[in-house]
């Protein structure tokens, strides 16, 4: 006989409703039906309200249930909201703990509300609110506010943060992803939206498809200045290229490899592709840009500078640079006043705001500034050279310079790599990446003079005219309308500064690396003087010989630049004979090239061909005078020293190891042997090699490594246009004869003394192997 509603059952004592709230009376139906649990919130209340106390939920559970049993599509989404602000302030404490502690590994222990609340279906159950509007139509009185979905995002933002796997979770949703493009649209909710997006891209496996984003142009036009600032945050994570984090994969044989396997266009260029491609794109990034702070401050008020503020707060770090400009300020209008009654009636709290606009202008600059930077170094290049120019983006840098991005010092700082995720402050980050853009504008292209003004362009004309040798064509072709203004342009501002830096400043590698950049590609003598005029050549040695300077990658930066200043330039070794006037200043110089042949070659390889061409001048006067005199020219003159640093060049190397920091140390040694066989000199290069390998008793050794070097170097440079350009303009030797110098190495004709396998013994031979099996 069935048993009536709220009869007990003879059998286990429970009435019908009490069993509907019997666990494993639930999942004893759902084996029957098919609809067992599928969701934490269906878990009966009676044992959520028991467990509760004990497990110390919270009531997290129980307010789930209710948040689902108010969020049924045409619901009254008021109750909703109500439940959803209740969750809210249980999990927004852990957050604010999670970010003032700097972001430390997320514990489910350490965060156990947010831990309870996506193990309950929490999180699974906002994104369903949140994108049910896409899948039915609602009612008026159900419609979600724009309240109710800021605060579902920052529920979300809160679970990201503080719980392990959420992000991932969030991440592997494509749709979801791509749906919060779409809250953008809406000014009040963009902020949480932007910061939730951030976050999910940064884990994302597979780089998002820019263009699968619904109206994206329309999207992107909509945004006020500041909207766009936040968007480049999202943006620099879609166009930049994953970083593999893994040594070998950064290997040339690597690359090469993953360039075969993968001979289309990657997501991060197409997505470069799609930006560019947005109407007036290129031309909002550079008036932010460049816009002063004073022009910042627009139409919003100061609450919403306060909320626009608080996204950008990921660690204190933010925080202590507003804090010490708004002690600067007061000192300094404590040292400008002897009104002391007018400081106090100015406190510490009523400066703060234009401290804040400061330090928000650089921030958002720093996010504009990567995403050009990358645009730059994109295939797109030309195109976007072109479009910066228009625009005026290094004349408004220019008029930048003092006010903003080098108005003071800054304290001494550990050297970043090229990561835009790095933990400097907003002023040492907007510095960097003001360096490194310059670094991009200028490298081998010819825009790189519009980094001067009108004044300094005709001071180059007026050296090449002195020295009696034609004017460079991108000189002559620069647009004088696009230059900067003022009395200094962009690149003597930076000269300026870089010798006021302190010894120790890591800024003197982004320095050194964005004014060497100005000089790379064909060397031009006016450029080289323009340098030498302001003392740069100097300044170089005194930070190489004089500073005390330890830093690798500083010298690198230093030699790199000072072989560029010297290049076939007799005047600058006419300087450095001036300024190395003492034996022991020399021995200190060349004890630094000698300390890591791999940061210092490309300065053996200016001082190689320089010699070389010296050597073919004797006519002139004053080439053989400085010949005679400069100790320099004297050192790598005497064979035995040449013959040294290639044995180390050929050494410090294999095919394994190249990468795109030391394979310049192949092509120094390429240059080497080339002058060589100009001279007729090869042989006696190449037998000196095979003499070194049986003093040091590893015969073969050397010469075979330097065969498979060869072979790879034909490999990777006959396929790259670019990398063969840069070769022979920095050499001012032929691709032609590269080619041919590497062809005649590596002839497998015994008989021949300019072959590498004539120098190695047949017991030794080791010259067939695939490079795989190394």
């Amino acid at each position: 006989m069935a048993t009536s509603v709220g009869t007990e059952s003879p059998r286990t004592g429970l009435t019908r409703r009490s069993r509907n709230r019997n666990i494993l009376f639930r999942i004893r139906q759902g084996q029957i039906t098919g609809l067992g649990l599928s969701r934490g919130t269906q878990v009966p209340e009676a044992l959520l309200q028991e467990r509760d106390k004990r497990a110390r939920w919270h009531g997290i559970p129980i307010l789930l249930q209710k948040l689902y049993e108010s969020s049924h599509p045409n619901s009254d989404l008021s109750q909703t909201h109500g439940v959803v602000k209740e969750l809210s302030s249980l999990l927004s404490m852990e957050a604010m703990t999670f970010v003032t502690e700097d972001r430390k590994t997320a514990q489910e222990s350490t965060f156990p509300n947010t831990h309870t609340f996506d193990l309950f279906g929490g999180v699974d159950l906002l994104v369903e609110i949140l994108m049910r509007p896409t899948l039915t139509s609602q009612k008026n009185n159900s419609k979600m506010t724009d309240d109710l979905v800021k605060d579902c995002l920052s529920v979300l933002y809160n679970c990201c943060i503080c719980t392990e796997g959420v992000t991932k979770s969030l991440a592997s949703r494509n749709d979801f992803v791509l749906f919060l493009f779409t809250l953008m649209t809406n000014k009040k909710t963009f902020l949480q939206t932007a910061t939730l997006i951030e976050d999910i891209l940064g884990v994302k496996k597979e780089m998002i498809q820019l263009e699968d984003i619904p109206n994206l142009p329309t999207l992107v036009q909509s945004f006020d200045q500041q909207q766009l600032a936040n968007f480049c945050r999202i943006l620099s994570v879609t166009i930049s290229e994953p970083d593999v984090g893994n040594d070998d994969k950064h290997t040339l044989l690597a690359k090469n490899a993953q360039q075969k396997k993968n001979a289309s266009p990657s997501r991060a260029e197409v997505n470069q592709v799609t930006l560019l491609n947005i109407p007036g794109f290129i031309e909002r990034l550079c008036k932010l840009a460049t816009r002063k702070v004073s022009e910042a401050t627009g139409t919003s008020n100061f609450l919403q500078e306060l909320e626009d503020w608080y996204t950008w707060l990921d660690n204190a770090l933010v925080l202590d640079a507003l804090m010490q400009m708004a002690t600067e300020e007061a000192e300094h209008s404590s040292t400008e006043s002897s009104d002391e009654s007018s400081l106090a009636s100015s406190p510490l709290r009523h400066r703060l705001p234009q401290s804040m606009k400061i330090v928000h202008e650089i921030m958002y600059k720093v996010e504009v500034l990567y995403v050009l930077c990358v645009l730059l170094m994109g295939r797109q290049r030309n195109q976007v050279h072109k479009m910066l120019a228009e625009f005026r983006l290094i004349p408004g840098l220019n008029n930048l310079f003092d006010k903003l991005i080098w108005r003071k010092q800054t304290s001494n700082h550990v050297l970043h790599g090229q990561n835009q995720n790095c933990d400097c402050s907003p002023e040492i980050s907007f510095k960097i990446q003001f360096l490194r853009l310059l670094q991009s504008f200028s490298d081998h292209h010819e825009n790189k003079y519009l980094l001067l003004n009108s004044q300094e362009l005709n001071e180059l004309s007026a050296i090449s005219l002195k020295a009696n040798i034609p004017e460079v064509e991108a000189l002559v072709n620069t647009d004088r309308s696009l230059v900067c203004d003022g009395k200094k342009g962009l690149l003597t501002r930076l000269l300026a500064v870089m010798k006021r830096e302190p010894a120790d400043s890591s800024f003197r590698f982004w320095q050194a690396r964005a004014v060497e950049s100005f000089l790379r590609g064909a060397t031009s003598y006016a450029d080289q003087v323009f340098l030498l005029k302001r003392g740069l050549l100097e300044h170089i040695l005194f930070c190489i010989i004089d500073s005390g300077c330890k830093s690798r990658d500083v010298l690198q930066s230093y030699f790199d630049l000072l072989g560029e200043l010297m290049k076939f330039n007799i005047d600058a070794f006419r300087r450095f004979n001036k300024y190395v006037n003492t034996e022991e200043k020399f021995q200190i110089f060349l004890n630094q090239i000698n300390s890591s042949l791999v940061d210092s070659n490309m300065l053996v390889r200016c001082i190689v061909l320089s010699l070389d061409r010296f050597e073919n001048q004797t006519e002139d006067v004053k080439v053989v005078e400085v010949l005679s005199e400069c100790c320099l020219l004297s050192y790598m003159s005497r064979v035995e020293n040449r013959l040294s640093f290639l044995f180390r060049l050929v050494n410090i190397i294999n095919v394994q190891t190249l990468t795109q920091e030391n394979v310049s140390c192949l092509n120094t040694s390429l240059v080497v042997l080339m002058l060589a066989r100009r001279k007729g000199k090869l042989p006696f290069y190449l037998n000196a090699l095979r003499e070194k390998e049986y003093a040091e008793k590893y015969p073969g050794c050397l010469l075979n490594n330097f065969h498979n070097l060869l072979r790879f170097w034909q490999r990777h440079y006959l396929n790259k246009d670019k990398d063969s350009t840069c070769l022979e303009n920095s050499s001012c030797i032929s691709f032609s004869y590269w080619k041919e110098t590497v062809s005649v190495l590596l002839s497998s004709d015994r008989t021949s003394l300019c072959a590498i396998a004539s120098y190695i013994d047949e017991a030794f031979m080791d010259l067939d192997r695939d490079f795989l099996e190394f």
